[in-house]
C-alpha cells in the first residue's frame, strides 16, 4: 500500500509538471498569435493608406449595352451630390478600361464634387468609323449620361489621342448658344438703357448639353492630323514614307482618311479642316470657346504615333527648346507649361472656296491658325529619364499602371489644375 501511495504521488507530479507545461505552451502559442494578428492588423492598415478604398467606389454599366461606364464615390461616403460631370473619352483601338486610374484618382481628389464617364461608345474596332461618326456617338452618349444625372451643371472633356478629336466633334454637336450673347450683339453690344455692355465676353459663353462647360483637356492628340511634317515620328521625317502613309490611310477605315486629310471629296476641305471654324450646322470654335480652360499636353520625345508640334498646336518653329527645359519638382515629366494667346484678329482663316481655288495652301498653318483663336494651355511632358520612355503615347494616360505608372504626375498635374 506505501509503495502504491508513494507512486501515486510521483505519477500526480508528473501530472502537475506536464499541465503546467500545456498551459505555458498554449500561452507561447497565443502570444505568437496575437502578434501575427497585430502584423496583420499593421498591414492592413498600410495598404488601406496606400490603396484607395474602393468600398467607397460604385461602377455603375447600363444592361443595354451602349457603353456606359460611370464611376462616382458611393452616396454613403458622400455629403452631396456630385454636381461636375468628367468625360474620358479613349483613343484608336481603346477602351473605357484605359481610364480607370485617371477616374480613380480624380474621385480620390473630388470625391463629393465629380462623377466620371468613361466612356465606351467608340472603343476597339469602333475607332476606325471616323471622327464625325464617333463624335456623333459621344454625343449621344454624353445626354444619357446627364439624363442618369440630373443634379450635375457642369461639364468637362478629357481625351487622349483621337478621343480629343472626336471630343471636339461631339462638343460641336451639343453646343448650345447663349441666346442672351446673341440679343447682345443684334443690338449692338449695348445694354437696355444704351450703356456699352462690359460683360460682352462671358455673353459669348455658351452652354454644352445644357451644362455649363468648364475644363477641355488632350493628352497627346493630333490636333493637325497626322499628314506629313513629321507629325507621325516613326517615319522618321523621311517624305517617302509619310507619302505611302498617306496613300494606305485607309487600312484605318474613315478614320485613316481623316487623319492623314485624304477625305476631301465633292468640293468639301477634309474633315479637320472643317473643325477649325463654325459652320452652318456646327459650331466647332464656339463650342470650344466655350469652355474656361482649354488644355493641351504633348509629348516632346518618344512618342511614335503623334508628333510633339501636332499635339501642342505649334509650328515646328515655335517648338522650345529641349536643353532651356527643366523638369518641375513635383512633377518630374513636366518639363514646360505655357499659357498662349489667342490668335491676332488680323490672321483671318481663308474660306472654303479660297481653298480649293488655291491648292497650295498649307492645311496645316490653317488648321494653327483657327485653333489659336483658342487661349491654350500648353503642357510639354518628356519622359527622357523614364524606362517606360518608349510606351509614351500610352504612359501619359496611365493606360496600364504597371508598364505606364510614370505618367501618374502628369494625371496628378491635371488633378491639380482642375477647375471645379
Amino acid at each position: 500500500m506505501e509503495l502504491e501511495d508513494g507512486s501515486g504521488i510521483v505519477q500526480e507530479a508528473e501530472d502537475g509538471r506536464r499541465s503546467k507545461k500545456e498551459v505555458e505552451s498554449n500561452e507561447i502559442r497565443k502570444r505568437g498569435n496575437a502578434k501575427k494578428k497585430n502584423k496583420k492588423k499593421k498591414s492592413k492598415k498600410l495598404s488601406y493608406y496606400y490603396m484607395p478604398k474602393f468600398r467607397c467606389f460604385s461602377i455603375e454599366s447600363e444592361a443595354d449595352g451602349r457603353g456606359n461606364f460611370d464611376m462616382e464615390v458611393d452616396h454613403r461616403c458622400r455629403d452631396k451630390a456630385p454636381t461636375h460631370l468628367i468625360i474620358m473619352v479613349n483613343g484608336l483601338i481603346g477602351s473605357a478600361q484605359n481610364w480607370k486610374f485617371a477616374a480613380t484618382q480624380f474621385l480620390k481628389s473630388f470625391p463629393e464634387d465629380v462623377v466620371v464617364h468613361c466612356s465606351t461608345c467608340n472603343s476597339s474596332m469602333l475607332t476606325f468609323d471616323g471622327v464625325d461618326v464617333m463624335g456623333d456617338r459621344l454625343a449621344e452618349e454624353v445626354i444619357s449620361v446627364i439624363k442618369r444625372h440630373p443634379g450635375v451643371q457642369k461639364i468637362s472633356f478629357i481625351g487622349h489621342s483621337l478621343g480629343g478629336l472626336i471630343t471636339r466633334y461631339a462638343i460641336a454637336r451639343l453646343y448650345e448658344p447663349d441666346i442672351t450673347g446673341e440679343l447682345s450683339l443684334e443690338n449692338g453690344g449695348r445694354t437696355s438703357d444704351g450703356s456699352e455692355d462690359t460683360t460682352k465676353e462671358e455673353k459669348f459663353k455658351g452652354k454644352i448639353a445644357g451644362l455649363e462647360p468648364v475644363n477641355f483637356i488632350t493628352s497627346a492628340t493630333p490636333h493637325l492630323g497626322s499628314r506629313g511634317h513629321k507629325q507621325v515620328p516613326v517615319f522618321c521625317g523621311f517624305n517617302s514614307l509619310e507619302k505611302m502613309a498617306s496613300r494606305i490611310s485607309w487600312l484605318l477605315g474613315r478614320t485613316g482618311r481623316h487623319l492623314f486629310l485624304t477625305d476631301s471629296n465633292n468640293g468639301k476641305p477634309p474633315l479637320l479642316l472643317q473643325m477649325v471654324k463654325d459652320t452652318e450646322d456646327l459650331k466647332f470654335m464656339s463650342a470650344l470657346l466655350s469652355f474656361r480652360r482649354c488644355v493641351a499636353y504633348a509629348n516632346m520625345r518618344f512618342d511614335h504615333l503623334v508628333g510633339w508640334s501636332t499635339s501642342s498646336l505649334r509650328r515646328q518653329m515655335e517648338l522650345p527648346k529641349l536643353k532651356r527645359l527643366s523638369p518641375y519638382d513635383k512633377y518630374p515629366h513636366i518639363v514646360n507649361v505655357e499659357t498662349a494667346q489667342p490668335a491676332s484678329p488680323q490672321e483671318e482663316i481663308p474660306s472654303t472656296t479660297e481653298v480649293n481655288r488655291c491648292k497650295n495652301i498649307d492645311m496645316e498653318e490653317e488648321m494653327i491658325r483657327g485653333l489659336t483663336k483658342v487661349s491654350w494651355e500648353r503642357i510639354d511632358v518628356n519622359f527622357s529619364g523614364s524606362r517606360q520612355r518608349y510606351l509614351a503615347h500610352n504612359t501619359i494616360q496611365v493606360k496600364n499602371y504597371c508598364i505606364n505608372g510614370d505618367g501618374a504626375d502628369v494625371i496628378q498635374h491635371m488633378i491639380d489644375n482642375f477647375v471645379l
